[in-house]
């Protein structure tokens, strides 16, 4: 397996020489980055010491019925350490491009962001490295947490690569692993990769701050690219529970879902409109039976379980249309379906 080097591939010319003398507060850093996320890998890049000369995120915009102005995660926690911040509503804006090249970063470290021009990307002698909340090459794209759990994945993980002109496929630096456990949701996932990855991110910066990293390229991971799976963006239509799947499947969805954007379901109980609900916890039963899939039982006290192709889902926390997430038995107390199919 071939590798590059730091001090061969990403360092400009007469820098090496330079980089031999600098520690962590000479070493200049761009972060990039919006939700909660970024805010473990920013708030680690400073406890360990490292100089942050400047932050970039996203607008602000609107949010929540009111449509309040609502600043990022990282916006918030970059006020409040003082850092620089940068809100460019274009990355290719001839202003902004002016202001990064006046910082004059020597390397830029992006967390979930937003795909950068090459203008940006290549601007730091020792390159621009992203932390994908993924084993990469498996995962490409904007929701790796999501779509490992709807998969039913054991096993995922971290990887730091530098950036290239196409998205996610850059040059591998590091990676960490863990286990995804049956009960774990996108949620909590999300929170065990979101600390894995600020740890990434600091060793990742010690290994270039020391030209001690070496790359792979991921296409030598890479035997055959129709079995490699992707993360596209979700959209409302992917949330949509067929229940004509597997009750572990329907499940592993319902897990990947919560607690945002939500595993959705239409139902017909023998009312006059469907009922809506979102599912956010729910269990399989492998049960054999001769009913339709998609039907309600309920015994109206204590329990809602819905048919499937392999048996039933076993549904534990709900949101019905209008109504706020709780228990099944909560809802129950106040909810009573009155014109069900015949209970099985």
């Amino acid at each position: 397996m071939q590798s590059g080097t730091l001090s061969l591939h990403h360092l400009k010319p007469c820098f090496f020489s330079y980089l031999l003398k600098m520690d962590k507060k000479d070493l200049r850093i761009v972060f990039m980055g919006t939700p909660e996320i970024a805010v473990a890998s920013l708030d680690a890049i400073i406890s360990k010491g490292f100089n942050v000369a400047g932050v970039i995120t996203a607008p602000d915009k609107p949010a929540g019925r009111g449509r309040k102005i609502q600043y990022s995660p990282v916006k918030e926690y970059a006020l409040e350490k003082g850092l620089l911040l940068m809100q460019p509503e274009s990355l290719k804006n001839p202003d902004f491009l002016q202001q990064l090249k006046n910082i004059n970063p020597h390397v830029q470290v992006v967390v979930a962001f937003r795909m950068l021009p090459e203008s940006v990307w290549s601007l730091p002698p020792m390159g621009t490295f992203n932390m994908h909340a993924s084993l990469l090459p498996r995962y490409r794209g904007a929701a790796p947490i999501n779509h490992a759990v709807i998969n039913g994945e054991t096993e995922t993980g971290v990887t730091t690569f530098f950036l290239d002109k196409e998205i996610d496929t850059g040059k591998i630096i590091a990676f960490k692993k863990t286990n995804i456990a049956p009960d774990d949701t996108a949620g909590t996932l999300h929170d065990k990769l979101k600390f894995l990855g600020a740890d990434l991110v600091t060793e990742t910066l010690e290994q270039i701050l020391h030209g001690k990293v070496e790359t792979i390229d991921q296409a030598q991971l890479v035997q055959n690219p129709a079995e490699l799976k992707k993360a596209p963006k979700i959209f409302k239509e992917d949330c949509r529970i067929r229940w004509d799947e597997n009750a572990a499947n329907i499940c592993n969805l319902i897990r990947g879902l919560n607690p945002v954007p939500g595993a959705f379901t239409e139902l017909d109980t023998g009312e006059e409109s469907k009922f809506m609900m979102k599912i956010f916890e729910a269990a399989p039963i492998r049960e054999k039976h001769g009913m339709d899939t998609g039907k309600l039982i309920t015994d109206n006290k204590t329990y809602i379980k819905i048919s499937c192709k392999d048996g039933f889902v076993d549904v534990f926390t709900m949101q019905a249309a209008g109504k706020k997430r709780m228990k099944t038995q909560d809802f129950l107390r106040g909810y009573s379906f009155s014109a069900l199919p015949e209970s099985h």
